[in-house]
């Protein structure tokens, strides 16, 4: 009987240091959801963007990813996605759908603009660039090789 409770105290004491340390990762990174205005962006392609992927400025995040859904007339993707209340963004900002590296995670990148005139609460961005295919760009540099 003394044995068995010795097991189940060691028990508990992982699960609280697991539970801790989760609760330390998740407050020392940027893994949690920026809340601010919304904005949206259309795109030819989104792949691998998921929700709740970063919105970077500078390399900084400054939002998160909030929604997707597919424009059935235009078959373009509709973006959902926070910027922090204290970043004004102009109404020329592009977003660019890109990653961390060859095998990094997607996350929306976007670059100011130089206009006077500032996004406000829903509106779009219109000048996007979605993401890239590097396996058709790898098929494509591999077929125009010289043998």
């Amino acid at each position: 009987m003394r044995h068995n409770l010795v097991e189940t105290l060691m028990g508990a004491v992982v699960l609280a240091a697991a539970g801790a340390f989760i609760a330390f990762a998740y407050t020392n990174t940027d893994m949690r959801a920026v809340n601010g205005y919304e904005l949206t962006a259309r795109f030819d392609r989104i792949d691998g963007l998921p929700i709740g992927a970063d919105v970077r400025l500078s390399g900084i995040k400054v939002g998160t990813v909030v929604g997707q859904e597919l424009d059935r007339d235009t078959y373009y993707a509709v973006v959902r996605f926070t910027v922090d209340n204290s970043v004004r963004l102009p109404e020329d900002t592009i977003a660019k759908i890109t990653s961390e590296g060859l095998l990094g995670s997607n996350y929306l990148a976007l670059d100011p603009g130089v206009s006077d005139v500032m996004l406000e609460p829903g509106d779009e961005i219109v000048d996007t660039q979605g993401a890239i295919d590097f396996l058709t760009l790898l098929s494509k540099f591999g077929s125009n090789s010289k043998d």
